[in-house]
């Protein structure tokens, strides 16, 4: 695999762990009883912290495509493992 497959592929992991991550611990006014600013959105957060999702955004991502790259080099799981329905041997 080149270098710029293995970089566009670790990107799409960390997008994709950023929308996991970005949802878990957030708080809004109305969950931690604090008074809202006028003219302020109902689900605007109040804890949100960006270099803690920065942080385990990318320890997610690194694991998921650690995890990605140890099943190319050793192919755990190939296409003919996930083939339940033999979709190949019918179209060759």
């Amino acid at each position: 695999m080149e270098i710029t497959s293995i970089i566009a592929i670790y990107v799409l992991f960390w997008v994709m762990s950023a929308f996991i991550i970005l949802p878990i611990g957030i708080r809004n006014h109305h969950e931690s009883g604090i008074e809202m600013v006028k003219g302020q959105a109902d689900g605007a957060p109040v804890n949100f912290r960006p270099l803690r999702v920065l942080l385990l955004t990318t320890l997610l991502a690194t694991a998921a495509f650690g995890l990605f790259y140890l099943n190319y080099i050793y192919g755990w799981i190939t296409l003919d493992t996930i083939d339940v329905f033999d979709s190949r041997e019918r179209l060759g």
